[in-house]
């Protein structure tokens, strides 16, 4: 398979990615893949998929819709829109728009998925009081 297939392979199960499904997730990564977002930074197959199992244990509904899917040489980016609504109150609505590098070993396997997205602008802010923080700060960099 070529990186494109992985790639759109990849992209396709995250838009139908559910509780059920994680087993599939795990199949498509290498045993030492690197995960990082704003909040993780691990290695692992079992550790990543235990990301999303968390995902679903903590929100209602949470859903990827991959808006584009670029690729060079060595790697795929996938840009998304994440919905859904945590469950702890504030019970509130999730709705960010991000980016993830995707890279595949030659099995095309994922050895690397790293998510980049405005934690302070699209959530941290929406926060009772650290959102108030988060506001200050960020006006501090505004022009």
């Amino acid at each position: 398979m070529t990186i494109e297939d992985n790639a759109k392979a990849y992209a396709d199960y995250y838009e139908v990615i559910a509780p059920d499904t994680l087993d599939r997730l795990g199949d498509m990564l290498a045993t030492d893949v690197v995960f990082i977002d704003p909040f993780n930074r691990i290695v692992g197959k079992d550790q990543m998929v235990d990301v999303f199992r968390q995902m679903f244990e903590t929100m209602d509904n949470p859903k990827f819709d991959v808006l584009d899917l670029a690729l060079s040489e060595r790697a795929a980016y996938l840009k998304w829109r994440m919905t859904g609504t945590v469950k702890a109150a504030p019970k509130m609505p999730f709705d960010i728009v991000g980016m993830s590098e995707v890279t595949f070993d030659a099995d095309g396997k994922v050895i690397m998925h790293h998510d980049h997205w405005d934690s302070g602008s699209q959530l941290l802010r929406h926060l009772p009081y650290i959102g108030w923080i988060t506001k200050r700060i960020m006006r501090l960099f505004a022009h």
